[in-house]
């Protein structure tokens, strides 16, 4: 098994010099940055650094590093694969992100390789270390977790200091300076709030995850709504959970949700899969919406329009926000000192039949 990991090293490191165009007394990587990256023992790596050594691929100088040699001969520029981490895929939004980041990719002869991470860092760490093993030009990545302390610190400071070209999607670690493409989850979150309250609504509850950034931003648009409309104690009528436990909330929280909902009128949902969960349980314990409660979500996914309440909601911008993103990239990757400021979709409201009209 060593001997096939010191042999990957050593296929990985002509191929990324070669995609990176680099020059003979450019500086490679060290041993610790590539234990990292490939996620191997420091004599795997002296191993494969022996052999390219003796190849003469690159150099070691002592007290100094290690350098690229005179041993390749650069390939003509090409532009070359690009990571795409996204939490998910199968599903909801993501497909539609990610068929358009690739779409713009295709068309600018990237090559694209995906990874998904179930919105755990151990799994983005593993996908992060596949990429840069494979020699990825660029990174498009969704933070996982992205509300919670991220254990990848490291990881990415890598990225940075081999000059990979960085963009996040949905959400963007606050550390991080790399450009993110998202919707503007704060004016989603205030604009589905704003909507309840021109429809007479005044109790107004609202259930937001808390490991996300989006979850919070949407709940900062939230209160931002409340507060403007003379409601300042709604944050007293939330309830967090964590995105996986999302349909678990409501058996753990029974008792907590039906309170919620009888001293309200209307739940602003953190994004339509809870909107749906809440209808189900809505609809277990007698609760007709929106006859009794009115419920509103946010992303417009493809099951906002075919549950047996179609719901009110904001649209994701999900096919060109994934494009966006593979253009900032590619203009990053065209020009590495470029400096991009963040990309914010503003979200547009769709009415369905999930909210009652009040009188007002």
């Amino acid at each position: 098994m060593e001997d096939y990991k010191y042999t990957a090293i050593i296929d990985w490191t002509v191929n990324y010099i070669k995609d990176n165009h680099l020059k003979p007394d450019d500086r490679f990587f060290t041993e610790n940055e590539l234990c990292t990256m490939h996620n191997v023992s420091r004599q795997t790596v002296r191993q494969a650094l022996m052999k390219l050594e003796s190849d003469n691929v690159i150099k070691r100088v002592r007290g100094s590093g290690t350098f690229v040699s005179g041993g390749i001969r650069i390939a003509p520029s090409v532009t070359g694969t690009v990571g795409v981490v996204s939490t998910y895929f199968s599903d909801y939004i993501f497909p539609h992100i990610i068929t358009g980041a690739q779409r713009v990719l295709d068309k600018a002869g990237c090559p694209v390789q995906i990874a998904i991470t179930h919105n755990l860092g151990a799994e983005e760490a593993q996908a992060l270390r596949n990429m840069l093993a494979c020699g990825v030009r660029g990174l498009i990545v969704e933070p996982s977790g992205s509300a919670l302390p991220n254990m990848n610190t490291k990881l990415y400071e890598l990225i940075r200091q081999s000059g990979i070209p960085l963009v996040f999607f949905n959400a963007k670690y606050e550390w991080s300076a790399a450009p993110c493409v998202a919707m503007d989850d704060i004016a989603a979150g205030k604009i589905v709030t704003d909507y309840l309250f021109d429809c007479g609504h005044k109790k107004i509850a609202g259930l937001f995850v808390f490991d996300n950034i989006q979850g919070h931003k949407r709940y900062s648009g939230f209160m931002e709504s409340c507060i403007s409309h003379g409601e300042t104690d709604a944050e007293k009528n939330v309830l967090w959970y964590a995105a996986g436990n999302r349909s678990k909330i409501f058996s753990y929280e029974k008792k907590h949700i039906l309170n919620m909902l009888e001293n309200s009128t209307a739940v602003v949902c953190y994004n339509d899969l809870l909107a749906l969960e809440l209808l189900k349980f809505c609809r277990k314990n007698g609760i007709r919406v929106p006859e009794d409660i009115s419920v509103v979500g946010i992303d417009d996914s493809k099951y906002a329009a075919l549950c047996d309440v179609p719901l009110t909601t904001v649209h994701h911008p999900h096919s060109i926000l994934g494009e966006a993103a593979a253009e900032t990239l590619l203009h990053i990757m065209e020009k590495p000192d470029l400096e991009l400021q963040d990309i914010l979709f503003t979200p547009e409201l769709v009415v369905r039949d999930s909210v009652k009209m009040l009188n007002v």
